[in-house]
């Protein structure tokens, strides 16, 4: 991979307002879902501004930081992190970063499509189904473990698929802990900013991140962000978990055909 722009002239794939745009919408994302907006960018950042896969995940995932540091401030005006929650998470999320990026270089682009595809799947159906809200779990040493090893999950996905792991932490924190919705978002991006600092930082030695791109489409979230942590609390669960799956449906749908359109014209060369 050359150290060169990854990011397509405008004339050829898309204008830099359009890849702001894209940021835009996932700082959205970000603060009204607790999650990183990677779920959105690589497919933004692959179909619209033409990234290679691989480049495409390492750039949305140092993108995220900047989002993501947003949507933290937002929720945590509102106290809605759970610090000794986060700690836990990030110990195993760091741990899982480093193992996920040193698969990158391995997995072939078709693999990696269909993992996020998957990904972004399972989470539609999972938002799809109610979630009872039950009490409050103290921490113990059984959940401490739990969320650990949920962390370590975590990390693997942001160094391996580009995201922070927000669709991961949030509906485990709602159904291990029965944490409101609130609190988990909050604390799922307080657990998603040191995860992508160490998987920028690895994809960068392997020369899978475009930082330039990565710097316009965080520095489009931002503001979005602060605006999406505000939506998040006048919309209700079920409305915003129903829109959420639906998009991750749609975008999910589209890099299936993306992989199927790729094979065909696999078997035509050949």
């Amino acid at each position: 991979m050359s150290d060169e722009s990854t990011l397509a002239p405008p004339s050829h794939s898309a204008s830099v307002l359009t890849i702001v745009l894209v940021g835009v919408a996932a700082g959205l994302l970000s603060g009204m879902f607790g999650v990183g907006g990677g779920i959105l960018l690589v497919p933004g950042l692959v179909l619209i501004a033409k990234m290679d896969q691989r480049v495409a995940h390492g750039t949305s995932l140092a993108a995220v930081l900047p989002i993501s540091a947003a949507s933290l401030m937002s929720y945590w005006s509102h106290d809605h992190v759970d610090w000794r929650v986060a700690a836990c998470l990030a110990a195993g999320a760091l741990l899982g970063a480093l193992l996920g990026t040193r698969l990158l270089n391995v997995l072939p682009h078709r693999t990696l499509a269909i993992a996020f595809a998957g990904l972004l799947i399972v989470t539609a159906i999972r938002l799809f189904l109610p979630l009872d809200s039950g009490v409050r779990e103290v921490l113990n040493l059984g959940s401490i473990v739990a969320l650990v090893a949920i962390g370590v999950a975590t990390g693997i996905l942001a160094g391996l698929l580009g995201v922070g792991g927000g669709v991961v932490m949030v509906p485990a924190m709602m159904m291990l802990l029965h944490m409101p919705s609130a609190f988990a978002k909050g604390t799922s991006v307080a657990v998603i900013i040191p995860t992508s600092i160490m998987g920028t930082w690895r994809n960068r030695t392997k020369k899978n991140v475009d930082l330039k791109a990565a710097s316009i489409v965080g520095l489009g979230g931002i503001l979005s962000a602060f605006v999406g942590g505000w939506i998040s609390t006048k919309m209700s669960d079920t409305v915003s978990n129903v829109l959420f799956a639906s998009l991750l449906t749609v975008v999910a749908t589209r890099l299936i055909l993306q992989v199927r359109t790729e094979d065909k014209a696999g078997v035509v060369q050949h």
